[in-house]
């Protein structure tokens, strides 16, 4: 499966892709300054542009007509092992390129007014991590994505310790050691993996014959990485208390990219290393999915406070995800891809409109709010309809990754096609009940009264995400197009048996 490779690009645009964003972030670094914090906002946002202006390319020069790897970069890095520096996408990260860097611009300028305080250290940090995360999905070495994968943990830290709340200290320990730990195991998994090829080529890697009991343990330690980035439960437990505590960009970048960094693991390592554990053990994958997609949906509707109700729908929604990866056909496997994507437009709306709200009221908790539309009205209609989306509202993008996972849930198996449904009425009920709360009904309180609605960078940073939840709802032809082929080629590469 999608060992082939086509001819690299003569421009390294994968290269600038990862390397523009962090090489901005140590210049915002080296000359950004508090009592200048104008001059830093603007550089770092300049960087952010930049940054997503090299990924264009990507999308305009890819052939959707080939699974084969595309903008390959190959240079030998580290002679001993052998490690390269080995960088290339096809249809299934090509998407994830392109959203790190968009939403990179939106968290620069959603940071814009409400950072004060070490304005450079909270802009250069997002950049970096932007750069490491389209790294994560552009690596086609093992030891290069695992540098990757780790690295993102550290500018991800930084940016909910210091800049997070009352107990941003608690939470950022937790998500640090929550990931590596399970990280660590997949290291292991690697080196096998490398004693018995002899490579750290992820594409020698899916050609490897391996038996089944080393493939159900290769296929276990990659889980324990992935399943606490999606994160799956019951390995969620770190997530409802970062988004608290992370800072609006902060949570805007941890539910729009860096849980899709789990499942795009599964995507790139899980299935096509291991294709005969993944099929054997798609029975305990499923059950873990519905759990999350139903269970977690209940315990969203019982939240007090909005950004953890948001955190708990994350992750039922990327338990859609999962469930749509197991069921191993085309519409569910796509489905599951759209629902990233997706995912990661409405996940960062949500939490930016919960940043606005924060920034005016400086809380979070539901009840503290009401009536907020007779202040707001044009924070309100922005509000709703991404409520509508994250409850996969038809013609919004959340719709369609979960309405495809569906049908191929119903495809699978009946029975749990229905049980899946029931995540489109408990999305209704959180959603709709969160937004009767806080915007609807007379004015609360005198807090309420005081609000005032959105001001002309809000109004943009909101209307871009309007837009590109409203677009790939209505039209996602172009999204489904890029991945077919690819999505295509990996569920022929699973069929085939290792034994």
């Amino acid at each position: 499966m999608m060992a082939g490779e086509m001819a690299s690009s003569s421009i390294p645009w994968l290269t600038l892709a990862i390397f523009v964003p962090i090489v901005f972030g140590l210049i915002v670094l080296a000359i950004g300054r508090d009592d200048n914090p104008g001059f830093t906002r603007w550089l770092a946002l300049a960087g952010a542009l930049i940054s997503f202006a090299v990924t264009l390319p990507l999308y305009m020069g890819f052939d959707s007509s080939t699974a084969s790897m595309q903008f390959v970069e190959k240079t030998l890095w580290i002679e001993a092992f052998p490690v390269f520096y080995h960088l290339g996408v096809d249809g299934i990260s090509l998407w994830f390129v392109l959203l790190t860097a968009f939403v990179t611009v939106l968290v620069v300028m959603a940071g814009w007014e409400v950072i004060t305080y070490r304005v450079a250290q909270y802009m250069a940090a997002f950049l970096i991590m932007s750069g490491l995360m389209v790294g994560v999905f552009a690596a086609l070495d093992g030891l290069l994505f695992y540098i990757f994968f780790e690295a993102t943990l550290i500018p991800m830290y930084i940016i909910i310790g210091v800049w997070g709340g009352p107990n941003r200290v608690y939470a950022a320990f937790k998500f640090f050691l929550y990931t590596l730990l399970g990280s660590l195991l997949t290291l292991v998994a690697f080196i096998y993996l490398w004693q018995a090829s002899g490579t750290f080529e992820i594409l020698a890697w899916h050609q490897l014959k391996i038996g089944y009991e080393a493939q159900v343990l290769i296929f276990l330690a990659l889980l324990a990485a992935f399943a606490v980035k999606v994160p799956m439960w019951p390995v969620h437990t770190w997530l409802p208390d970062a988004h608290p505590e992370a800072p609006t960009g902060g949570s805007m970048v941890l539910a729009a990219i860096m849980l899709k960094l789990g499942a795009y693991g599964f995507l790139r390592f899980s299935l096509p290393i291991a294709p005969d554990a993944s099929i054997g053990l798609s029975d305990l994958m499923i059950t873990l999915s519905l759990i999350a997609v139903i269970y977690i949906g209940f315990v969203a509707m019982v939240q007090k406070d909005m950004k953890k109700l948001v955190a708990y729908s994350s992750i039922a929604h990327m338990g859609f995800v999962t469930l749509g990866f197991f069921i191993f056909n085309l519409v569910g496997l796509e489905g599951g891809i759209i629902q990233m994507v997706s995912h990661g437009f409405v996940s960062a709306a949500m939490f930016y409109c919960i940043g606005v709200l924060y920034d005016r009221m400086h809380t979070h908790v539901i009840a503290d709010f009401g009536g907020v539309i007779n202040r707001m009205p044009k924070f309100v209609t922005f509000f709703v309809l991404f409520s509508m989306a994250n409850a996969g509202l038809p013609a919004t993008s959340g719709f369609i990754g979960e309405f495809m996972v569906i049908l191929g849930a119903v495809q699978f198996n009946f029975w749990i096609g229905m049980l899946a449904a029931t995540a489109l009425i408990l999305g209704a009920a959180y959603s709709l009940w969160m937004v009767k709360r806080v915007a609807f009904g007379p004015v609360a309180n005198e807090e309420v009264g005081k609000l005032q609605d959105i001001n002309n960078r809000e109004f943009l940073i909101l209307g871009v995400m309007a837009i590109a939840v409203l677009f790939m709802g209505i039209y996602p032809k172009p999204f489904t197009d890029v991945m077919h082929v690819s999505v295509q080629a990996l569920l022929d590469h699973v069929a085939i048996s290792k034994l």
